[in-house]
């Protein structure tokens, strides 16, 4: 495959998670998350620019999923991150996430879900080092889709790539 310099695939990336972003832009609107949806987010706990309280950066050193259906307040929605505050241990606390921190989105009113491929820190030494080696292929970002039934359905977008 010839070299991408436009860079595609952070461009479908950049894409998904504006799908991401006009879900919670619906759910911060004044009417608020419609019918029965509710989200699933889960995202990296120690990405750059992630804001949680250092107590569950400890008991979450990783990943950690929030959920935003009923009990969520002040849900504010920016062009790279969203900040909300929610109950921890029964004490409202302000979390932000940059969209780019997470790495699953669900909505199982809908059974919904994208998943995200992440940037690797390994990659990002490459670049600065002038490492112009073409690293080993990972798995591409995939859109999940679940049937009515209760299966679960992952749709590869390499099934749609030129070989």
């Amino acid at each position: 495959m010839a070299d991408d310099l436009i860079g595609y695939e952070n461009l479908m990336q950049d894409a998904l998670r504006s799908v991401v972003r006009a879900a919670l832009q619906e759910a911060a609107s004044p009417r608020g998350i419609p019918g029965k949806h509710h989200f699933y987010i889960t995202f990296r706990t120690h990405a750059p620019g992630v804001v949680i309280p250092d107590p569950l950066r400890a008991r979450y050193p990783d990943e950690m999923t929030i959920v935003l259906e009923h009990q969520f307040w002040d849900l504010e929605v920016y062009a790279d991150r969203f900040r909300v505050i929610l109950k921890f241990s029964g004490q409202p606390q302000p979390i932000t996430i940059p969209f780019k921190a997470i790495t699953r989105f669900f909505d199982p009113s809908v059974k919904f879900g994208l998943q995200f491929e992440q940037h690797h820190v390994e990659d990002e030494a490459r670049m600065v080092s002038g490492d112009d080696s073409v690293p080993a292929p990972r798995e591409a970002p995939v859109a999940v889709e679940a049937p009515p039934k209760g299966d679960t359905a992952v749709v590869s977008l390499d099934a749609f790539r030129k070989k």
